[in-house]
């Protein structure tokens, strides 16, 4: 019997990760946008990744790509960012009772 492979992360696609996105565009072609990815936008009840573009490919730097769910083709995570830990604030103190 052969061991087990190592335990892997499972991968997650986070906010501020850097990614290459090819989604479907007019006339069969592909859209190749490549930058940050921002999150997930509802639209009228449907799913859009929102990339910050990078300005590679001619695309304008910052300009954000919204790319519909049912038009991805593929998604390479070229950088994974680290989620955002939530900052809990501290428990106000109690001012307690003075005497």
């Amino acid at each position: 019997m052969s061991e087990p492979a190592a335990k892997r992360a499972p991968v997650t696609l986070t906010p501020g990760s850097r990614v290459r996105v090819r989604s479907a565009g007019p006339d069969d072609t592909a859209i190749e946008s490549t930058g940050l990815f921002r999150g997930l936008v509802s639209i009228g009840g449907d799913n859009i990744l929102a990339i910050e573009l990078d300005g590679s490919g001619g695309d304008e730097k910052g300009r954000v790509r919204l790319v519909p769910i049912p038009a991805l083709l593929a998604i390479d995570i070229l950088e994974v960012a680290k989620p955002d830990e939530e900052k809990r604030a501290e428990p106000a103190q109690s001012p307690g009772y003075f005497r």
